[in-house]
């Protein structure tokens, strides 16, 4: 019975190939971009979920109460120490502090290998092993990491470093300083963790690199990259730990800054999805992925019922026959759900091979490595079989039902309304609910573009246009100051300044501050802008009072910026001028010789806030050069002539100011390219299904136009005839489509300080490009059908 359902159903697509091209058509492309949302969810979802014990281990992040409470997912280098020895909450507690873009060398090595590593090194307890799992497969596990100047790294590494050679007793060095001796080598990491430091130091070395932060009593402050990780004693909850982890902060700090510092934990889980403390992607947009997949999934379901029950009337006959012949209301709904099912099947097929195409180009994207397989992955055969199910009754039980729910006098006598063939009410609806869809990803789509133009576009307050930034690798004076004035000489250069960052970056400096003679510190903290005195005139700053800072090496004066004016509730920026401030628990003292207009220091989704530029030669990490673009190319060449005769042991880099501000929004610019895409292949399957329904409308209307046409109506007035049923639903999807709209990306722009709001144009130009697609779907086709010669209309069958 089973064969004879399929052998009748490829008859029957094969007597209707358009019909069966445009539903097939329609649901691959709905498949394919469910395919690859899938995998993309899914690979998200799967980051760092292979840890044992990940439902008891957890990050511990800082939370700073001023004048409101933010969060940092570092926190104090001795904490862990205090917490492994105040505690016994903890199982296993490991400190580990991380440091990226960071030099290798081999030394002794005949061709002087050196590597820059962008992910870095990390400096880590031993007990950072037995908390999260990443296997080492040489070594001795009890003593990896507990001797100085020891390192471990991966497969990876040592292949790359020593190729075929047993990288086992091996030396590297870090950043041209200090000499380590392999002892270990890891698993290679897995592509689903956050995890990418792939070389790992003794946490006793820390000193060598940073003397401050491996001290004891550094609570004072909190570098992004020092984590501390908890595995929980089983019974032991997060609300247990929180409440009593204030006890440090009575413990390790004085009464007056005890309340400032808290304590909390961070679930391991949330890690990858928490973007407040630098996770790559929300939870909320990867469910915001997945909804886009099921609305193109239910579009391409709705062009099906949509094609299936208007073309009801045209297999009447065939349903009457059968009906005689006895056949049961049961066998018909189960011939048409086959026919569905070998529709989906072929839909199957093709989406497939379209995602299998697109794969490469959404993993650089997303600079992913998603894969399909359809041999080894039972998570992906298992969605796709209940995809294919789904769709195949989603789209099959109506119409089956209706075809199936046909009399057969009726049918035989060829007397099947539109009523009982499923009606134009039911088309109606699934056209409105087709192009509601679409138009609210169009609408989606705009809002975002015009967020990024308006992140693109504006005024930051400074120049980010043809500056390069260019990485010191060590402060040395003497070195800086032939950089300096070889780079200064060239033609190509404008100006060039040393500093920490430029004014927007995503590496800041942040410390409290007290005003003038007040008794009390400042309830916020300020910016620290480490630079010389060309600071300003380089990236074009505006002073709005006073001077700019004298030429100096080390901290003799603050410029400040207006917002910092207004946090002390000050009454103009004059009164500011002369005035002292201290910073870094009072340890830096100057007066304020000028003040420059507010700019942006961070990215549009935070405030604007308090700054100071200084001079303070140990804090310079960038030579920041503002360029003539004409001659950018033998100025960038000449520049990295330069710097390779200055460091001759480091390794050159650049980036220009405007590629790393745009890297703020880089998820931004992502999910408006798959936004963008998706709308599109949204709004192409609804235009398949109206092709489709324009062509079986102009079929059932052959001899209504031919009259039409023999009574003086022009081609014009037959096309509106087609048309303005559709005009008429596109505004009706518009209706529902708008506020719906406006409520799921007005949240969207929540997450901005400074943002375009949304304007009537956007919802303008939604409809009128909606209309318009439309316009030319339906116009090909009724156009078509009103220049058909009458005389061959009215003598059809």
């Amino acid at each position: 019975m089973l064969k004879n359902y399929f052998k009748i159903a490829l008859r029957n697509l094969q007597r209707s190939k358009a019909y069966a091209f445009i539903n097939v058509l329609g649901l691959a492309l709905g498949i394919s971009c469910a395919i690859l949302i899938f995998v993309l969810v899914r690979y998200h979802l799967s980051f760092d979920n292979f840890h044992s014990n990940s439902d008891r281990i957890y990050r511990v992040l800082t939370e700073f109460h001023n004048e409101t409470v933010s969060k940092e997912s570092g926190v104090p280098a001795p904490l862990g120490k205090a917490i492994r020895n105040d505690f016994g909450f903890a199982e296993k507690t490991a400190r580990v502090v991380a440091y990226g873009d960071q030099l290798i060398s081999i030394p002794g090595s005949k061709d002087n290998k050196k590597f820059e590593e962008e992910n870095g090194v990390a400096y880590a307890e031993p007990d950072f092993f037995d908390i999260l799992n990443f296997p080492l497969l040489e070594g001795d596990k009890k003593t990896v990491l507990t001797e100085p100047n020891s390192a471990i790294i991966t497969q990876k590494i040592a292949e790359k470093y020593f190729g075929k050679t047993n990288a086992i007793g091996q030396v590297i060095r870090i950043n041209n300083e200090t000499n380590y001796k392999i002892t270990g080598i890891l698993e290679d990491l897995p592509v689903n963790t956050d995890r990418k430091q792939e070389i790992y130091l003794p946490w006793e070395n820390l000193k060598d690199e940073n003397p401050w932060l491996a001290k004891d009593d550094s609570w004072m402050g909190v570098y992004s990259g020092s984590n501390c990780f908890v595995l929980l004693k089983k019974g032991i909850t997060q609300a247990m730990v929180e409440k009593a982890l204030p006890a440090i902060s009575k413990k390790y700090y004085p009464p007056k800054d005890a309340a400032g510092w808290q304590f909390k934990l961070q679930p391991f889980s949330d890690i990858h999805f928490n973007a407040e403390l630098g996770g790559y992607i929300e939870k909320k947009n990867l469910w915001a992925l997945s909804f886009i997949g099921i609305f193109l999934i239910v579009t391409a379901c709705v062009n099906f019922v949509n094609l299936a029950t208007a073309q009801a009337l045209s297999r009447s006959k065939e349903i009457g026959v059968r009906k005689v012949l006895g056949s049961l209301k049961s066998q018909l709904f189960w011939q048409f759900i086959c026919e569905t099912a070998l529709i989906t099947f072929f839909a199957l097929l093709i989406g497939l091979i379209l995602s299998y195409l697109a794969l490469p180009y959404v993993n650089e994207l997303f600079k992913a490595h998603l894969a399909i397989s359809l041999i080894s992955d039972l998570t992906l055969i298992l969605f796709l079989t209940g995809l294919v199910i789904t769709v195949t009754f989603f789209s099959g039980s109506y119409p089956g039902l209706i075809l199936a729910g046909f009399q057969p006098i009726l049918a035989l006598k060829g007397k099947i309304s539109q009523k009982s063939a499923g009606g134009f009410t039911l088309r109606r609806g699934l056209v409105v609910t087709q192009f509601a869809i679409s138009q609210i990803l169009i609408i989606g789509t705009i809002v975002i573009a015009n967020q990024m133009r308006f992140s693109q576009k504006s005024d930051l307050g400074f120049n980010k246009d043809a500056m390069v930034m260019i990485p010191l690798p060590v402060t040395d004076l003497s070195k800086m100051s032939t950089l300096k004035s070889r780079i200064t000489e060239l033609p190509g250069v404008k100006s060039g300044t040393f500093c920490f960052a430029a004014p927007a970056a995503s590496s800041n400096n942040t410390t409290g501050l007290r005003y003038a003679a007040r008794a009390e510190d400042e309830q916020f903290g300020i910016n620290m802008k480490s630079a010389d005195d060309q600071y300003i005139k380089t990236f074009g700053l505006k002073l709005v009072a006073g001077r700019n800072i004298m030429p100096s090496d080390t901290l003799r004066e603050f410029v400040v910026n207006e917002m910092l004016v207004k946090k002390l509730k000050l009454q103009s920026v004059d009164e500011i001028i002369g005035k002292q401030i201290s910073i870094n628990g009072n340890t830096q003292k100057a007066r304020v010789v000028g003040v420059v207009k507010d700019f942006y220091n961070y990215s549009f989704r935070s405030n604007i806030e308090p700054v100071c530029i200084m001079a303070n030669y140990k804090g310079y990490r960038n030579y920041a050069v503002n360029i003539n673009m004409a001659n950018m190319k033998p100025t960038l060449t000449a520049i990295e002539k330069i710097w390779n005769d200055t460091y001759p042991e480091y390794v050159f880099k650049s980036a220009f100011l405007d590629d790393k501000i745009a890297e703020f929004y880089e998820l931004d610019r992502i999910m408006l390219q798959l936004i963008q895409f998706f709308a599109g292949t949204a709004i192409f399957i609804g235009c398949l299904g109206l092709y489709g329904l324009v062509s079986f409308m102009a079929a059932q209307k052959t001899k209504e136009i031919g009259v039409r046409k023999v009574l003086g109506a022009s081609i014009g007035n037959i096309v509106w005839m087609f048309g303005k049923e559709f005009v008429r639903l596109l505004l009706i999807a518009f209706a529902i489509a708008a506020p719906l709209a406006w409520w799921v990306m007005n949240g969207w722009l929540q997450d901005f300080k400074y943002r375009e709001e949304i304007g009537a144009g956007i919802f303008l130009l939604a409809i009128g490009a909606t209309l318009l697609i439309a316009a030319l779907t339906v116009g090909y086709r009724s156009i078509s059908a009103a220049l058909m010669d009458p005389v061959k209309s009215l003598k059809s069958e």
